[in-house]
């Protein structure tokens, strides 16, 4: 291994984006929960492996990722096709797009839970390394609430902690650790309350939902999948659950979400977008800048319209179906509008969107900043 000494540059590069990453991150909250316990620390670098000094976060960057899956017949078929694109400690990424558009396989491929029948081609790095995520380092929470119904909220994250952390753990500590989750997760008022389940009144929807994600949490993963977390929710339960996944973000974790129409008021909590149609990017960057992209692409979103709606009706195909259909049989009367999207199918409209991605700023920018992140991490661990 050659000593860093040896190219001042790079050396000097690599300080120069810690201190900036340093700065950048957002002051924890004062419990353990905020950073890591130096228990917890040490744990997090024996799975990891990691040479960071003083800094355990998990970078996560994939370039050109392509799955292809093998069909029944023996044929193949591409879901996902080049994408590029990356997640940071104290980010909140969404990864969104219409049914079929290839969310869930990103982010099974992201998380290493790909089917036995997909394979991938292109990188994918933690904290520029290509390595298997370790039990503890990363967590999904699936779209279902597994819970048993007549255990309190209390004895069920109890009981998670009991066989997920370590036996030399002191039993304080893990007490400790399972009260400052509880309180993470604004489960206080109902921590002695029964989860429920058809036959028995317990806690909301909503609450099981922020229960299955303080499973995952307990083991202090620095690395956070979530698949659909509002899905099923109303819109209060949908901003309490987004808005608590923005602050475990904001403590240094990597969170990255699989979502399906957020409302306006959701939408806002996420920073940074990832959208896809067909397999296809769309766009990704910073999802306050998504307004300004899909105007210069054309698409300019209209005023009284939820921005997350009309994103999602871009690039979802369905939409074409259901006017065909309704102006066929009468029911529905169409009136000339000056909307981009009557004038233009939806399927051209998906084509000048990838088309105009590939060549805008915002692909630019993602691919720099992931060879970037690869370059520091080089230089940090050489």
């Amino acid at each position: 291994m050659r000593n860093s000494s040896s190219d001042p540059s790079a050396t000097a590069a690599a300080a120069t984006v810690m201190m900036e990453i340093e700065a950048s991150k957002p002051a924890g909250n004062g419990m353990v929960v905020g950073g890591l316990s130096p228990l917890s620390e040490t744990l997090w670098r024996e799975r990891t492996n990691t040479e960071f000094v003083g800094d355990v976060s998990a970078r996560l960057t994939w370039k050109d990722l392509t799955v292809m899956v093998t069909l029944g017949n023996g044929e193949t078929q591409n879901v996902l096709e080049g994408l590029t694109g990356y997640a940071e400690p104290g980010s909140l990424t969404a990864l969104m797009g219409p049914s079929g558009s290839g969310k869930s396989t990103l982010l099974d491929a992201l998380s290493s839970r790909l089917a036995a029948n997909a394979f991938l081609s292109g990188s994918i790095l933690l904290n520029g390394r290509k390595t298997k995520l370790s039990f503890g380092t990363a967590a999904y929470v699936t779209q279902d609430d597994n819970l048993i119904g007549t255990l309190t909220v209390r004895e069920t994250i109890s009981y998670s902690a009991r066989l997920r952390l370590p036996d030399k753990m002191p039993w304080s500590e893990k007490r400790a650790l399972i009260e400052s989750t509880i309180v993470e997760m604004g489960l206080q008022d109902c921590a002695d309350t029964v989860i429920g389940n058809w036959h028995l009144r317990g806690i909301s929807g909503g609450e099981k939902r922020r229960v299955s994600i303080a499973l995952e949490i307990l083991m202090r993963p620095r690395l956070l999948f979530l698949d659909e977390p509002t899905s099923g929710l109303d819109s209060a339960s949908a901003f309490f659950v987004t808005q608590t996944l923005r602050g475990l973000s904001r403590d240094g974790r990597t969170v990255i979400a699989s979502i399906h129409q957020p409302s306006s008021e959701v939408f806002e909590l996420f920073d940074r977008l990832y959208l896809l149609s067909g397999g296809k990017t769309v766009y990704f960057g910073q999802a306050s800048d998504a307004y300004e992209f899909f105007a210069q692409a054309g698409f300019p979103c209209p005023a009284l319209r939820n921005p997350s709606d009309h994103f999602l009706r871009c690039v979802n195909a369905d939409f074409d179906k259901v006017k065909a259909t309704l102006k066929g049989s009468m029911k529905l009367r169409f009136d000339a509008s000056e909307d981009p999207l009557d004038k233009i199918t939806t399927a051209e409209a998906i084509r000048t969107l990838v088309d105009y991605y590939r060549t805008s700023q915002y692909c630019y920018a993602a691919r720099q900043k992931v060879d970037e992140i690869s370059k520091v991490v080089s230089a940090l661990c050489s």
